[in-house]
């Protein structure tokens, strides 16, 4: 039970502290979040449960495919905003197109037989 608990606190800790650096350095925030701190901590968390590697390389691979859906967000959140839509109905369409774009890749996947 200490070991969720430790886990639940590191991976929240990490997520505020990038929050308030970001408050004060929008680039230094950004860069942080960049990185894939919670890829990170998911593939160390993985390792530590299951003292194997398989599990973190077999993540680390599906993830590369989900990159470019990703961008969705990133590209459609600013676009709205600049365009007048308020913060919070942009962050609900900007999650439904990354979600929608997720799907389609994993659908384009499934076709050349690449399963996720």
């Amino acid at each position: 039970m200490y070991y969720y608990i430790t886990k639940i606190v590191i991976t929240t800790l990490l997520i505020v502290l990038i929050s308030e650096i970001t408050k004060r350095n929008a680039l230094a925030g950004a860069l942080l979040a960049a990185v894939p701190l919670v890829s990170i901590l998911a593939m160390t968390w993985m390792y530590l449960d299951t003292n194997s590697s398989n599990a973190a390389v077999e993540f680390s691979n599906k993830i590369i495919w989900l990159i470019p859906p990703s961008m969705t967000l990133f590209i459609i959140f600013p676009i709205l905003i600049k365009k007048g839509v308020s913060f919070f109905p942009t962050m609900v369409i900007s999650v439904i197109l990354t979600i929608t774009a997720y799907y389609l890749m994993i659908l384009i996947l499934g076709k050349f037989g690449i399963k996720m």
